[in-house]
């Protein structure tokens, strides 16, 4: 039987036979000649559809399991990890660069995140999400890091869940400027990092079993 292959960010569907691919745009930002790209090779391998993802991506799906490499080799766009025990996404909002209600810059926090952390190995998959104001568009709250933005800074939270055992995430931080969200993110990541324990155990769970408190001692928060 076919199964998943990680190091080509392909993930098998539902028939068993066919497999969806999505090139990496952080953010949902893709330059209109990479999206055209990605329809003429949609098109081209007679991929059966496309779907704009949750995580910000389109993926090209149906496509065959001989045609991975050649897709991905036309493309000229990094791969989108889809799949895997790593950092899944980072999403972010349109903050203070195009939306009227932004209240802190998610766009660069959101890039500044994706280039060190997309597709970083971890022992359970990993989310982070960037919000630029309190509506909170990418739902920060239910991901591994949600950073929200506010007038005096970001509110950061861990722990944030929305598989099968929801969970809202726990507040680190409140008005923090983007040098110790960072800071606090990075000592999060490496904290998880060391958890080998916590094999494919999201980080929500990790909390649960040893507590809030020797959590935030676990960071030097």
């Amino acid at each position: 039987m076919k199964e998943d292959i990680p190091e080509k960010g392909a993930a098998l569907q539902r028939d068993h036979s066919t497999f969806a691919i999505a090139p990496h745009s952080p953010g949902g930002l893709i330059s209109v000649n990479d999206f055209k790209k990605v329809v003429d090779v949609a098109e081209k391998y007679k991929a059966s559809a496309m779907k704009i993802t949750s995580a910000q991506r389109i993926a090209i799906i149906g496509v065959q399991e001989e045609d991975i490499d050649v897709m991905w080799k036309e493309l000229e766009m990094a791969v989108g990890h889809i799949i895997g025990v790593c950092v899944r996404m980072v999403k972010f909002c349109p903050g203070t660069t195009w939306c009227r209600h932004g209240k802190q810059d998610a766009v660069g926090m959101g890039m500044k995140l994706d280039r060190l952390y997309h597709g970083y190995c971890l022992p359970a998959k990993f989310k982070i999400g960037v919000a630029g104001c309190k509506h909170a568009c990418t739902a920060p709250a239910v991901k591994e890091i949600g950073l929200c933005g506010r007038s005096d800074g970001w509110t950061l939270m861990a722990g944030g869940n929305c598989g099968a055992r929801p969970r809202i995430g726990d507040v680190i931080a409140k008005g923090i400027d983007d040098e110790t969200a960072m800071d606090i993110t990075q000592r999060i990541v490496a904290f998880f990092e060391t958890c080998d324990w916590a094999k494919k155990m999201r980080l929500a769970r990790v909390i649960e079993k040893i507590g809030f408190d020797e959590f935030k001692r676990a960071i030097g928060v």
